[in-house]
């Protein structure tokens, strides 16, 4: 019988020493990582730059204020050689607008680290990498059955082009829509990029409970690029503050092999939602806008004659009796 103890308790032991098959250990990598808090003193903070309208404090960094035609940007100096990793973001945005407000901002993981102005949320286009847009703006663009605030990711490699006029639902991977603006606690984001698999999970209660935005297979990038973050305002504004970002790198799973050489030579590709036709909605609807502006201005022609054709004849009437109280 104790030789039965023993021999349970010997496997109960290496049961416990030997990890599950499907578990990945993660590291954090503080040079990747922006953690609270700041130097509110300078915008000297190591391994990252900033531009733009970026203000720092000592718990945020805020990449926009909630003023119009504004843009900023921060960008890690130190490229990205990990072949798996995890994001885990902590942000906020708000302002005064309570049904118009915008425009967004993005994370980056793109080979130029864009400290310039440009018009996708405040980076510029043509970009080669993988962006994760958090679009606000909520008169929203283009051509989709989908509201805003909505989460979208999109890979290019440098030869196409974000038409922010069409919210990008052309060439979009995938997306979801996500009410993280104008929340009163802070919201989180989770971005796993894990065995060339892209996923998004978000937390906007607040309740530690994640929900899943998208996930997309077959997404294709090198290592060697920079993560950045970018957010822009435009006739509409929003505070756009960064709260905290850390970086885990993640064991390669069973059966993942990395060469260093050949990651650095990919293309960043994926195999997500095929292309759409490129809609320009301004040129589509001028016809349409015209002729309601046609009609609004016919309907107001046609109410300020016809009161002005009530006052005459209310006016012709009094103007009869009085004759008549007259005569008698």
């Amino acid at each position: 019988m104790k030789v039965l103890v023993v021999l349970l308790i010997a496997l109960a032991v290496i049961y416990c020493k030997t990890p599950l098959p499907m578990e990945k250990k993660v590291y954090i990598r503080r040079e990747h990582s922006l953690i609270k808090p700041y130097s509110s003193m300078s915008m000297d903070t190591p391994m990252w730059d900033y531009s733009g309208s970026t203000i720092v404090s000592n718990n945020e960094i805020r990449l926009t204020p909630d003023h119009q035609s504004k843009a900023g940007r921060v960008w890690n100096t130190i490229p990205l050689m990990s072949r798996n990793w995890e994001i885990l973001m902590e942000f906020k945005v708000h302002g005064q607008g309570r049904t118009l407000y915008g425009d967004g901002f993005a994370l980056w993981y793109s080979h130029e680290r864009q400290l310039m102005a440009g018009p996708v949320f405040g980076a510029k286009n043509g970009f080669n990498g993988l962006g994760i847009f958090f679009d606000t703006y909520s008169n929203h663009n283009g051509e989709h059955s989908h509201g805003h605030p909505y989460i979208s990711a999109v890979v290019h490699n440098g030869t196409q082009t974000y038409d922010h006029d069409s919210d990008g639902t052309h060439n979009e991977l995938a997306g979801c829509q996500c009410s993280f603006r104008g929340q009163k606690h802070d919201t989180f984001v989770s971005i796993k990029y894990i065995n060339n698999i892209l996923t998004v999970h978000t937390d906007v209660r607040g309740k530690s409970k994640w929900t899943k935005c998208f996930e997309v297979k077959n997404v294709v990038l090198p290592v060697g690029y920079h993560l950045g973050l970018s957010a822009s305002t435009g006739d509409l504004a929003d505070n756009h503050d960064v709260k905290m970002l850390k970086l885990y790198e993640v064991d390669l799973v069973e059966g993942q092999t990395y060469n260093v050489d050949e990651a650095l030579k990919l293309v960043p590709s994926a195999e997500g939602e095929p292309d759409r036709p490129h809609v320009h909605p301004k040129k589509t609807e001028k016809g349409s806008s015209v002729l309601w502006t046609i009609f609004y201005i016919f309907i107001t022609l046609v109410i300020v004659f016809s009161a002005i054709g009530i006052g005459i004849i209310v006016w012709q009437k009094k103007q009869e009796d009085r004759r008549r109280k007259r005569f008698f």
